[in-house]
């Protein structure tokens, strides 16, 4: 049987991820599938273990160098059930064997995220790794992503529960070697901005006098006591079925942190979203106040200080990522203005 290989970006000539090749190769993917995915195909009775027949493969997202995302139609041939058909998301990074992320989706859906949790709120199933591949594999979702639905009516209801899963994720103590503080964030910025104006320019006034602010601000934040945190927390990263479930997706930038980073995040790109989509950076206000307000409610109101404050950084470096997709450099100057406004001085001409 032919099985379909649907790659419009190329990625099998990428030298910088070798085992990409492989991946797209039909027959060496359902080599390794075939019954080396025993979580999914099942081991009862121990004698027998089902089998994953691959029908398809896509990639559906790639960074040259760097990542590629691929989705695998199969269907499982149980020994304890009837056929399945089932789509894989695949994951495949630049010198990361995959076995640490599969680690850590499996650490979060045994501390309370399992597809099936009272509260609604999941990440995806961890399905397994193929080390020779450098890929691990969990379960699609279906639905539309968060950022689809925010400006619908049921908008302040959805961010009053995303708040409800970030602070179920900080609590469930799931832990990460890696740290990210106030004074990484403020780096990021000192890194990205100044590429943006020319050497003795006005544009480069503007951008010293927005980073100094930017620091000012930070100092005033204390560092909590550090929790796991999700860091790249944003309505894209969360999934609602048509059930209403919420599954939390993505955690490759997982470390330790200040909760108030991934909702001061989300926050940020809320407003950045309503002045791209809407046309005015308050058309969905009413949403972050909703959102923060649920979020100070469960974890405190001395975390609201930090919120605010990471949902402004965050804005701050939305005016470096406008310029680097055509369709977003026509918001870079408001953004800009927006930004300067927020942190207590507007642009003078």
């Amino acid at each position: 049987m032919s099985i379909p290989v649907i790659d419009p970006f190329g990625v099998a000539g990428d030298p910088e991820m070798p085992t990409l090749a492989a991946a797209l190769d039909p027959a060496e993917v359902q080599r390794r599938f075939g019954r080396g995915l025993p979580r999914l195909a099942g081991r009862v009775p121990a004698e027998r273990v089902g089998c994953v027949c691959l029908q398809a493969i896509r990639v559906t997202r790639y960074k040259p160098g760097r990542r590629c995302v691929l989705e695998f139609d199969v269907v499982t041939d149980r020994p304890d059930a009837a056929p399945e058909a089932v789509t894989l998301v695949g994951k495949v990074r630049r010198r990361r064997p995959g076995e640490a992320d599969y680690r850590l989706l499996s650490a979060l859906w045994d501390a309370g995220f399992a597809a099936d949790t009272p509260d609604g709120i999941s990440v995806p199933e961890p399905i397994g790794v193929v080390p020779e591949l450098q890929l691990w594999l969990q379960r699609k979702v279906p639905g539309p992503v968060a950022t689809d639905l925010l400006a619908g009516p049921d908008g302040p209801a959805l961010v009053e529960r995303i708040a409800e899963a970030a602070h179920k994720l900080h609590q469930a103590g799931v832990r990460s070697e890696r740290r990210h503080t106030m004074a990484d964030e403020l780096r990021i910025l000192r890194e990205r901005l100044p590429t943006l104006a020319q050497p003795g320019t006005r544009q480069e006034c503007r951008i010293a006098r927005l980073l100094d602010a930017c620091d000012r601000l930070g100092a005033a934040i204390p560092e909590p006591a550090p929790r796991g945190i999700h860091r790249d927390f944003y309505p894209d990263q969360v999934i609602v079925t048509p059930a209403c479930r919420l599954f939390l997706i993505d955690f490759d930038l997982h470390c330790e942190g200040d909760p108030g980073l991934d909702i001061g995040n989300f926050l940020g790109h809320i407003t950045e979203q309503s002045l791209r989509a809407l046309g005015d950076p308050q058309a969905l206000a009413d949403r972050e106040q909703a959102m923060e307000e649920r979020f100070v409610a469960l974890s405190g109101e001395a975390t609201r200080a930090a919120v605010q404050a990471y949902a402004t950084l965050t804005l701050v470096r939305h005016i470096h990522l406008s310029t680097l997709f055509p369709e977003r450099r026509p918001f870079t100057s408001r953004l800009l203005e927006l930004c300067e406004e927020r942190l207590g001085h507007g642009h003078q001409p």
